[in-house]
């Protein structure tokens, strides 16, 4: 049965609370999800508990934006210790650099005439971790832009005027918080960076599997990708990157999945047993 193992609730930028997000998974007629907020795991304890009652099975995961030779990569990691000191550390840290971000961000709008109120991100935010999303939406309602895009492409996109770099680890940072913790580092989406020569390089370091089925990869790219996972002796993983059913490019759970399999795989490199991972 298909996984979809990339998944954003309301914890981080997704527009659905973790709850809905396992329900939704359950009528798709998924046997697994994983829930891989950016840099926090408070999405993680309502789901497992959603996907206990329905008998749908939710990995715990997070995704985590790293910088390599000046590109971005995204380090999915699953199966984790939710609970280890070193990566609770780091998650809080993350969180406390993502407000100042937004912050900054913000003044520079207000410089620019544009009457963004923090507070009003801030609610949007709710308790999950604020970033560039609500942001945008805050100047919809505003009526600054018209649309979630045109922010990003306007003013809050990559060196657009009001842009705010963000921290990023190093992918070998990455990888040794998840290994520390217990976890399984994953390479997401590869297709869109196109950084396969530092593949070999994350593979030294530890990197245990590929994002090989995604919705924007062709089917050329799942071949490649697949491939590679021969080569190195990776895990070929998938999955759907769901923001919410309103959002223009990741707004269809399920659209891209992994067979059940993968899982077991998963859950050997963590050093599991193989029975569902929400009970």
């Amino acid at each position: 049965m298909p996984c979809d193992l990339h998944v954003h609730t309301s914890a981080s930028d997704g527009t659905d609370v973790p709850q809905k997000v396992v329900e939704d998974a359950y009528r798709a007629g998924l046997s697994a999800l994983a829930i891989t907020d950016h840099d926090t795991v408070d999405g993680i304890p309502p789901a497992l508990e959603a996907g206990r009652k329905l008998s749908i099975c939710v990995i715990p995961g997070v995704e985590f934006s790293t910088e390599e030779d000046g590109h971005e990569l995204h380090i999915l990691g699953y199966l984790f210790q939710l609970d280890h000191p070193g990566l609770l550390e780091q998650l809080a840290f993350f969180r406390r650099t993502r407000l100042e971000r937004v912050v900054k961000m913000v003044e520079r709008l207000r410089r620019l005439g544009i009457p963004v109120e923090l507070e009003r991100v801030l609610e949007l935010a709710g308790e999950g971790a604020v970033g560039r999303p609500h942001v945008a939406r805050v100047l919809v309602q505003i009526g600054a832009v018209a649309t979630v895009g045109e922010a990003f492409e306007k003013y809050i996109g990559k060196d657009r005027v009001a842009y705010v770099p963000r921290y990023k680890l190093a992918p070998r940072e990455a990888i040794n918080l998840l290994h520390r913790a217990g976890g399984v580092a994953v390479l997401a989406h590869p297709g869109l960076t196109r950084c396969d020569y530092l593949i070999p390089r994350l593979v030294e370091h530890g990197l245990q599997g590929l994002e090989v089925y995604y919705p924007a990869h062709s089917q050329e790219m799942v071949w490649h990708y697949e491939k590679l996972c021969r080569r190195y002796h990776l895990v070929a993983t998938g999955g759907s990157d769901y923001h919410g059913s309103e959002h223009r490019e990741h707004g269809c759970l399920g659209a891209s999945t992994a067979p059940d399999e993968v899982i077991r795989a998963l859950k050997e490199l963590a050093g599991q047993q193989p029975g569902p991972a929400n009970i």
